[in-house]
């Protein structure tokens, strides 16, 4: 193979591991869920607790549930867009 047919697999090469790497970051990028507590209800939504212990108010969307403070629930995070942070579920209790 003459210089020229190398540089030009080598270029070829580097383009696919780029586009390769670039999917591959786009796809792991998903749903984050998780638990977490009511810690207070306020009119504006549920105030919860995030996965780094910040306090967030996110509302429910789960239609005629009545949630109370301290109890368990599960989060999503959609995407890992914060401002699109709701509660999903109902948490149960653990089994041990």
């Amino acid at each position: 193979m003459n210089q020229e047919n190398v540089e030009a697999v080598e270029t070829l090469s580097n383009e696919i591991l780029k586009y390769i790497e670039k999917t591959a970051k786009e796809r792991a990028k998903g749903d984050i869920t998780f638990k977490s507590i009511i810690k207070n209800i306020t009119p504006k939504g549920y105030v919860i607790l995030d996965e780094s212990g910040n306090e967030r108010t996110v509302p429910c969307c789960l239609p005629g549930l009545e949630l109370k403070i301290m109890q368990t629930v599960w989060v999503k995070e959609p995407m890992g867009r914060l401002s699109d942070m709701h509660i999903c579920g109902v948490a149960g209790k653990e089994r041990r």
